[in-house]
């Protein structure tokens, strides 16, 4: 099991309210990511859903249970926090054991649920080690650890990669994915790295100050952002906006093209435009023009595109990928 629904649930501290009134249903064994800019309410809401938050309005269910007022324990729910909480003076294998010897477990039974945590997370070579013997990456994945072995309804991830480098932040990011389809369990995932939200989730919700923008797959929120707000957090580099004649040309108070669906060219093209900055990646590179009557551009051009700061280039939106949005934001 491991079905979560939220209804019209609400936190306030005070009179500043962080959540409004909000709604969702998580599926049983989904990857669901709650995704925003900080501040946005992400966090609280994972808070409200483990239990370490109160709710001030509104009710949350899981597995048909209702659970607004159930303590943490009783939840059923493992939480991954940002910083791993690991006990220094114990063994790998004594820190993946401790909740399960708090809970008063029969020893050959902690044993054999340490042992298949290690065999999942490939930890059975360091369980002897204290966590100061570890790397980041490998004390984050016993941390992980502690969590699966209390055979959780749903686990709870909170940032959990923010305090590793781009390296150990992909490699990490691979391997929850791959624990997800070995354990069919529900995650839920907080991040405002938005590229973490596309590469692992099933379900992406955007939050922006306490609202639900939109709910969808990645490839449904990259496709068709519901507003000009979802459109410019979705995607990387990030969309580009037009207003203006341009804008108006289209029907739409303003306009948006991703970088990767502009067409680059140095001999002519729908808008004209200074390279002020040329990114030579290898496999992609990324041009940010000043385009003439338009503003800013960043494009996107797959391998090596030969122009440098300086060099003129004209630029055209492919036809059907311009998203339009009216005068509040909307998409048309």
């Amino acid at each position: 099991m491991g079905s979560i629904t939220l209804k019209d649930v609400n936190k306030s501290f005070g009179d500043v309210t962080i959540i409004p009134k909000l709604s969702l249903q998580i599926d049983e064994g989904e990857f669901v990511v709650f995704v925003g800019p900080s501040g946005c309410g992400k966090s609280t809401l994972l808070r409200l859903i483990a239990g370490l938050e109160d709710v001030t309005s509104g009710e949350i269910t899981i597995d048909g249970r209702d659970a607004t007022d159930l303590p943490p324990a009783k939840r059923r729910l493992s939480m991954v926090f940002q910083s791993y909480a690991l006990y220094p003076h114990m063994s790998v294998r004594g820190n993946i054991a401790f909740p399960l010897k708090m809970a008063g477990e029969d020893k050959a039974v902690i044993e054999k649920k340490v042992a298949e945590a290690a065999r999942v997370l490939n930890l059975t070579s360091y369980l002897d080690r204290k966590p100061r013997q570890l790397s980041g990456g490998q004390r984050q994945r016993v941390a992980i650890g502690r969590a699966i072995v209390r055979q959780p309804t749903a686990f709870l991830f909170d940032e959990p990669l923010s305090n590793l480098d781009a390296a150990l932040r992909v490699n990490m990011r691979l391997e929850i994915s791959e624990l997800h389809q070995q354990l069919k369990t529900t995650m839920i995932y907080v991040t405002h790295d938005q590229v973490e939200a596309m590469t692992m989730a099933d379900k992406i919700v955007v939050l922006n100050a306490g609202h639900i923008e939109q709910v969808g797959s990645p490839l449904e929120l990259y496709r068709n952002p519901k507003n000009r707000f979802v459109a410019g957090f979705i995607g990387s580099p990030k969309m580009n906006f037009v207003e203006g004649a341009e804008a108006k040309k289209h029907g739409a108070a303003a306009i948006g093209v991703r970088p990767e669906h502009m067409n680059l060219s140095t001999a002519s093209g729908a808008w004209s435009g200074t390279v002020t900055v040329a990114e030579h990646l290898g496999s992609d590179t990324f041009l940010h023009v000043q385009a003439e009557g338009i503003g800013l551009v960043t494009a996107r051009a797959s391998g090596e595109f030969g122009v440098h700061h300086g060099d003129r280039v004209f630029l055209t939106p492919e036809p059907g990928k311009i998203h339009r949005f009216d005068a509040d934001g909307r998409a048309l």
